[in-house]
């Protein structure tokens, strides 16, 4: 259809640019691989899967196609790669392999989305990569929210993303957020669910706005890094407790011989003969007498038998000793806020790791702008009130979101005391003797 229109007006040269047919996609099979272009404007499919399209392109194991598996962050396999269930992100990706690099003007894209597109996936996902592969480049220039019931077939909230590789030097390391919302004209008839339009004086006013470049109502400039985060894994230790009465000893037992554990059940007896019923609050220690009555009974510790002691015997108790997972032999420094604890003195001085419980485990999302950085958050709004907690290094990972209406919102002024009480006065008032008429006067 759109070849033909341009034929008809004459168009021909622009017509050959136009290439459609049920084998070409813009995300499995690009027509044009090689291209780049100086301006590009597009409004991709919202919350519409992309299975086949994945399928075709080998799925997101084997996917290798550069223009979403890019190099960036120190990583030779950025992934660029979104949910399966909505793919619009990866057509703003497809955008951007198409900038000019070499040229003075480089390249500028407007692209519509709708709000998913701000915030969806967590750090290291594809939607994040995406948000932070742009906004670490310095390439987004503002994002301006659309009325609502723009488009025909839906009333959501939609935005366009200003993008280019040539930002001014006044623009650089900050993006606009552009509220528009209010900016529009209404239709006279409603068009499906559309039921307003951008009028002239609503697209010039939009453009103003951004080029004064200006700190207004509806207008507000931030650093890149506003939108940046360290998503981080916090820690707390398995605390575990160890009864060895007689009867739990007997329940075990029927539990190794379920397991084909028969010597580790003998093994427990034998222990709890040496440590008595307890409840004993360090299972570290009971592990050490179970390894020291294990070569009586011929069995050594494995880490099968160690999870069954963990689960059919132990229990979690927050009033235990925390469960070391590892002792380093080698010096190394004891790091607490890192999980390196310092236990012993002297000669007998380690450093251990903790068992991590799954229960407790938590994900604490900390802004790149945060003072102290990932310490100095934890020290100041977790260790006050986990003291024995701390988060994993490798666990982190960066994420960037754009939390637009959390900059415009306006919360609704509260009512003043003295109008709720003449509300008040004025119900008892219209309702008086109202109770007499229903029931009746008491005699």
């Amino acid at each position: 259809i759109c070849k033909a229109d341009l034929l008809l007006k004459g168009e021909g040269e622009a017509a050959d640019n136009i290439v459609g047919g049920p084998e070409h996609s813009t995300l499995s099979n690009d027509a044009f691989p090689s291209r780049e272009f100086d301006f590009m404007l597009s409004n991709p499919p919202y919350g519409k899967s992309w299975k086949t399209d994945l399928q075709r392109m080998g799925g997101k194991k084997d996917m290798r196609d550069p223009r979403f598996l890019i190099e960036h962050a120190d990583d030779p396999e950025y992934s660029l790669v979104t949910r399966v269930s909505d793919g619009q992100m990866l057509f703003l990706a497809n955008k951007l392999s198409k900038m000019k690099q070499e040229t003075r003007l480089g390249s500028r894209i407007a692209e519509v989305h709708n709000g998913s597109s701000l915030f969806t996936g967590s750090a290291g996902q594809g939607e994040s990569n995406i948000r932070r592969w742009i906004i670490e480049n310095d390439w987004l220039e503002a994002v301006v929210a659309l009325p609502l019931n723009m488009f025909y077939n839906t009333g959501i909230a939609t935005y366009v993303w200003v993008i280019t590789n040539r930002k001014p030097e006044h623009r650089r390391g900050k993006v606009q957020l552009i509220d528009a919302t209010k900016w529009f004209q209404p239709l006279r008839k409603n068009l499906g669910k559309k039921n307003c339009e951008l009028g002239p004086e609503d697209i010039e006013r939009i453009c103003k706005t951004f080029l004064d470049f200006e700190e207004t109502e509806e207008s507000k400039i931030l650093d890149n890094e506003e939108f940046g985060y360290w998503s981080v894994t916090v820690e707390r230790p398995l605390r575990l407790a160890v009864n060895l009465s007689e009867e739990r000893r007997d329940e075990f037992f029927d539990a190794c011989i379920e397991a084909g554990e028969v010597g580790l059940g003998e093994v427990v007896h034998a222990v709890g003969d040496r440590m008595g019923p307890g409840p004993h609050l360090d299972f570290n220690r009971v592990l050490e007498v179970a390894k020291e009555e294990m070569p009586r009974h011929g069995v050594r510790m494995t880490a099968k038998r160690k999870r069954l002691l963990h689960m059919s015997l132990a229990e979690r108790d927050e009033t235990a000793q925390p469960v070391v997972k590892k002792v380093h032999r080698r010096v190394i420094a004891a790091d607490p806020i890192r999980g390196l604890y310092e236990v012993g003195d002297g000669s007998l001085r380690q450093v251990v790791e903790h068992e991590a419980d799954s229960v407790l485990r938590d994900t604490e999302q900390i802004t790149l702008r945060e003072k102290g950085g990932i310490d100095g958050f934890l020290q100041r709004e977790v260790l006050p009130y986990a003291e024995d907690a701390w988060y994993v290094p490798k666990s982190v990972k960066v994420g960037y979101e754009i939390g637009f209406n959390r900059y415009f919102y306006k919360p609704a002024p509260m009512r003043l005391l003295e109008d709720i009480r003449a509300d008040i006065l004025a119900v008892e008032k219209e309702t008086e003797g109202l109770l007499l008429e229903i029931v009746g006067q008491p005699t």
